[in-house]
């Protein structure tokens, strides 16, 4: 008898457990939610070198793990593909994490694979891509939304960009979830040459978009008494790295990019307020994560940050501005500690990992395929 058990295949990522970034952890995370529910999840994984596509599985989540040899962009180009041809071979609904090759999801439609994608953010408007890379993404923009059977928007702002492009009945509006910290040790931090309370944290590539250059003069501007604590990987050969690194005082500590979830986890616990530049996008992950752990938030004043952090974070626009938050809320702690209560209820409210997986459930399961049009399992695939 077969197995009615649902199946989603996941594409668009690396691959799980998560080590990239926040469409891998999302992707774990609705991987292990739905395998508890009841479903048969498969995700694909991309792998460096050469040789056959193989599977194995990983707590219970299947795993097509595809060797690619080319570097960088164009291995990403060539990852996408052989997940698509590879999904295209059966009726089972798809998740696709992202845009930048949504012009390959016409392969699942002509096979009349239903196919559900997160448009991300609006990736063209970036001021790191030039010309070519620009004209790709706004094409696969177009692309995805002709393409998918329904589209998700983690942001009131980008479901009314994608309205633009296709109706709003095809667009669903789900932001991103992150874990609650309520508590973490002290201990990695004096690796760190950090004192619990005694610093701010920005997370963030170093990248014009992310104000890093603002937020770093806007700190060093005077003594604050406290560390400003920058994790991200900065290149000596990049010009924009050493404009960063050149305007920072004396309290300013670059730590690096740094991966541990432990370390992150007490990072943010302990910190006294978060510092957020990102100027693009939709719900930004490490936003969340920030407010998850129960951060106050000073953020760049965009649309994109305003709906995300709500009204008890504080904003600022460049240097200057910055300078003025943070000596306002450095002489009156009282402050933080009321935009610590906000950023936790506001996160309890819409970002709990809980309540965005049960909207993707309700929402994938709606475009579940009919048994009758599933195809017969590949061989030696268990039912």
């Amino acid at each position: 008898m077969k197995s009615m058990k649902p199946v989603l295949r996941i594409l668009g990522i690396r691959g799980i457990p998560a080590n990239h970034g926040g469409f891998e952890t999302f992707a774990e995370q609705l991987a292990l939610y739905l395998r508890d529910k009841g479903w048969r999840v498969v995700v694909y994984c991309q792998e460096d070198g050469f040789g056959e596509e193989f599977e194995d599985e990983w707590q219970g989540i299947e795993r097509v793990r595809i060797p690619v040899a080319q570097p960088g962009a164009l291995g990403t180009i060539v990852f996408d593909w052989k997940s698509i041809a590879h999904a295209s071979q059966f009726k089972d609904l798809c998740l696709t994490l992202g845009y930048n090759t949504a012009a390959f999801c016409a392969r699942l439609r002509l096979h009349g694979i239903p196919n559900v994608i997160n448009m991300d953010g609006i990736e063209w408007s970036r001021a790191k891509w030039g010309k070519v890379a620009k004209t790709w993404f706004w094409m696969n923009d177009w692309a995805g939304c002709w393409l998918g059977d329904h589209l998700i928007a983690d942001h009131p702002e980008i479901k009314r960009h994608l309205t633009s492009r296709a109706p709003a009945d095809k667009i669903e509006m789900i932001a991103y979830g992150a874990p609650e910290v309520l508590d973490a040790p002290v201990e990695p931090l004096r690796s760190l040459g950090l004192e619990a309370g005694r610093y701010v944290t920005v997370i963030a590539r170093p990248e014009p978009e992310n104000s890093l250059l603002e937020i770093v003069k806007g700190f060093s501007c005077r003594p604050r008494g406290m560390k400003l604590a920058v994790l991200g990987k900065y290149e000596p050969d990049n010009r924009y790295h050493n404009a960063v690194l050149a305007a920072a005082g004396e309290e300013v500590l670059f730590l690096g990019a740094i991966y541990d979830k432990a370390v992150l986890k007490s990072l943010r616990f302990h910190s006294a307020f978060y510092l957020h530049g990102h100027q693009v996008g939709g719900t930004n992950p490490s936003l969340v994560e920030a407010m998850g752990a129960g951060n106050a938030v000073v953020a760049h004043d965009n649309r994109f940050n305003r709906w995300v952090a709500g009204s008890g974070a504080r904003f600022f626009k460049s240097a200057d501005d910055l300078d003025s938050v943070l000596s306002a809320l450095m002489t009156h702690p009282g402050d933080i500690e009321e935009m610590r209560r906000k950023s936790r209820k506001r996160f309890n409210t819409d970002f709990t990992w809980g309540r965005i997986l049960e909207q993707y459930e309700s929402l994938l399961t709606r475009f579940l395929p009919k048994p009758s049009v599933m195809l017969k399992p590949a061989a030696g695939r268990p039912n």
